[in-house]
């Protein structure tokens, strides 16, 4: 059996803890669920601090990025436009406000859809990643470099030369 991840593993660079993500397990129990939906994780965006004109934490600290500033291996879970929820996992030190969102794992293509499907909502945000909270990612076999692509993150056309920022990691057949 895999093993979790410990907060350590999220304590590093946010576009390193995305890229090894890859190919790990996203372990969800919905709330008042016995069961466990495991899926691979097949695509993540990285969002590296307040420099970067993507992250929300570039706005500052506010009530909505409040979370960002928690130690890693917090669960960071926003909405947008009014009605997806996106899950993301707070990376580096406390305080640095940098982020993973995960786009993509097993058949769920896009965050909103995944969120969805395993009932993720804002009930989740600002608490540990591990079993008691419901949501906690295991490893997985190390996935070569010939199996990841690379490209600009989705839907951040607002923050100048950091929308080209190839922070986007895709597992490719």
């Amino acid at each position: 059996m895999a093993q979790m991840f410990k907060k350590d593993f999220f304590k590093r660079e946010a576009d390193v803890v995305a890229r090894e993500l890859l190919g790990c397990t996203l372990c969800v129990q919905p709330i008042g669920s016995k069961d466990v939906h495991r899926l691979i994780i097949t695509e993540t965006e990285a969002y590296l601090g307040p420099h970067d004109l993507a992250c929300h934490s570039s706005k500052g600290r506010t009530k909505r990025t409040e979370t960002l500033f928690h130690d890693a291996g917090t669960i960071y879970v926003y909405l947008i436009y009014g009605m997806y929820s996106m899950l993301n996992v707070v990376t580096g030190v406390k305080d640095y406000p940098a982020a993973v969102l995960i786009r993509g794992a097993g058949k769920y293509d896009g965050p909103g859809k995944l969120t969805k499907a395993l009932k993720v909502t804002r009930d989740f945000d600002n608490l540990p990643l591990g079993k008691k909270s419901g949501i906690w990612i295991e490893g997985g076999e190390p996935i070569p470099e010939s199996r990841v692509s690379m490209t600009p993150r989705i839907g951040v056309s607002y923050a100048g030369a950091w929308a080209d920022k190839k922070l986007r990691f895709v597992l490719t057949k």
